[in-house]
């Protein structure tokens, strides 16, 4: 597996495929609320088996001080593998060598344990984000 970071079309075009396949044909997404204006901007990490898309996140800034992992998923036939975790984990380093000491997140029901082994804490009551229900999770970097 290789770990790949940035904006540039090829990343973009495999992210945006990975995407595609798990928030909108899978859980039923609009395109209109998946895709959206940070899209164009943003960096993203991308992890990939030889040529297949199987993990991303979008790397993004709420503030100097807090950072948000958003859009983040793992391909169906590599969940429960450790994969996401360890996206997590270099997504979450990246940030504190950059000097960012909060990560802020909404998270699906679904995926609170997840985030709870990760050491993410809630911070809200559910919500609804895209047709999901959600929570607000937070986490102390340094």
């Amino acid at each position: 597996m290789q770990l790949y970071f940035g904006h540039d079309p090829w990343i973009k075009e495999a992210v945006f495929a990975l995407r595609k396949a798990v928030f909108v044909e899978e859980q039923g997404i609009s395109p209109a609320l998946e895709f959206d204006q940070n899209d164009q901007f943003c960096d993203y990490f991308l992890l990939a088996n030889e040529q297949e898309p199987i993990a991303t996140i979008r790397y993004q800034s709420l503030d100097s001080k807090r950072i948000q992992p958003d859009r983040f998923c793992v391909a169906k036939n590599y969940r429960k593998q450790g994969i996401g975790r360890y996206l997590l984990t270099a997504y979450e380093q990246k940030a504190i060598a950059e000097g960012f000491s909060r990560s802020i997140l909404s998270s699906e029901i679904a995926a609170v344990g997840f985030y709870q082994k990760c050491g993410y804490k809630l911070v809200s009551a559910p919500f609804e984000e895209d047709g999901i229900l959600c929570v607000a999770m937070e986490k102390k970097l340094l």
